[in-house]
């Protein structure tokens, strides 16, 4: 009885508890309207007076605020998880883009543009990087999501190159952590006699693969997508694929984690057709040409020293065409509305025999904390 008598208290105190939370959820509710339509006034109010839909430094600017006033008692990666949903789709209530991403559903590149901006934009799958470019130089997507690097393999040349060809603007970055998965119809590894994936996780799962699927041949395809879509329809096909493939296209998993190395990352580019604001914590991206002269490379690079500027990437390519002539990506720490930026630019122009400003856009979080 006393046990009973216990039990129905207990009970009691728990539903008293769940009736506060739901109060506080519906309250969440009702003050989630009233944001989103605020901010549905702010875009009405720039449309008319011409502004950019996106301020940077506004954003970093909340963040700050929520953070200090957090005082360390909610976590604070999930809080920023939380109001990052909900300043993006706040923001998207404005204009809801379209986003393209390198295809099929489930990509890596999807998940970085779900990571950048949230469940609310409207997402397209493109068969290939240049295809992303084009569909946003044209003005068919309102946004483009593609990979430039990753730190075991490096450079992703197919973006580099196809910054030569279409006239876009780098709008923003995001950087995923990339764990690999092997997944296949049945979840054993027995049935797989072929593992299909994109270039690059092929290379950095090479060790794994080596010594647990030896006799097994590779198979590089367009995409981790592409690669799940095989799998989805061929039981003797596994593929190296993101956590969102399996659910997805309904796989089972044969091992998680697969890569080579721990701390796999892969930054990825927002492209669009203008760049946002100053945020204050900003990267300017350009792509240059140099004079056939000797110390070329080095009299551009003192320039930027002069200036006091940080470069926090050079990587050359090829000029398709023209023999032992190359371009040069180039990434500085800072906004092109920075005096120290502006200057440096305008007299590494001076030393150029091609140069092109890629935009000015907010350093990853990562980064700049």
């Amino acid at each position: 009885m006393k046990n009973s008598k216990k039990a129905d208290s207990n009970k009691a105190e728990l539903e008293k508890i769940r009736r506060k939370i739901d109060a506080i959820d519906n309250n969440f509710l009702e003050l989630l309207k009233q944001r989103v339509q605020h901010a549905r006034d702010i875009g009405r109010i720039k449309s008319k007076d011409k502004r950019a839909k996106y301020d940077p430094l506004r954003e970093r600017q909340i963040y700050a605020r929520l953070l200090e006033n957090n005082q360390d008692e909610f976590p604070e990666q999930a809080l920023r998880s939380i109001f990052h949903e909900i300043i993006t789709t706040c923001r998207l209530s404005q204009k809801r883009p379209v986003v393209s991403y390198l295809g099929p559903e489930a990509t890596y590149t999807h998940l970085a543009g779900v990571k950048y901006f949230g469940h609310s934009a409207d997402y397209t799958p493109i068969e290939s990087i240049e295809d992303i470019f084009s569909e946003v130089e044209r003005g068919r997507t309102t946004f483009g999501v593609v990979p430039v690097e990753n730190s075991i393999e490096g450079a992703v040349f197919s973006t580099l190159d196809s910054f030569m060809k279409h006239k876009v603007k780098i709008c923003g970055e995001v950087n995923l952590e990339i764990s690999h998965n092997l997944v296949c119809q049945s979840g054993n590894i027995e049935d797989i006699k072929t593992v299909a994936s994109h270039s690059q996780p092929l290379a950095q799962c090479r060790e794994w693969l080596k010594k647990n699927l030896p006799d097994i041949p590779t198979l590089p395809v367009f995409s981790t997508g592409v690669a799940a879509q095989m799998a989805a329809k061929d039981p003797h096909i596994g593929a190296i694929a993101s956590s969102l493939a399996i659910k997805t296209y309904q796989l089972q998993v044969v091992e998680r984690a697969i890569e080579d190395y721990r701390g796999n990352t892969t930054r990825f580019l927002v492209i669009g057709k203008k760049s946002p604001l100053r945020s204050g914590r900003d990267k300017t991206s350009l792509l240059i040409g140099l004079l056939d002269k000797p110390g070329a490379l080095n009299e551009a690079l003192a320039i930027l020293a002069d200036k006091d500027i940080n470069l926090a990437k050079i990587e050359s390519r090829p000029i398709k065409g023209m023999q032992w002539k190359y371009l040069f990506f180039m990434d500085m720490v800072g906004h092109m509305d920075d005096k120290k930026i502006k200057e440096g630019c305008r007299d590494l122009q001076r030393v150029c025999s091609y140069y092109e400003w890629l935009g000015s856009y907010p350093m990853t979080e990562e980064e700049s904390s």
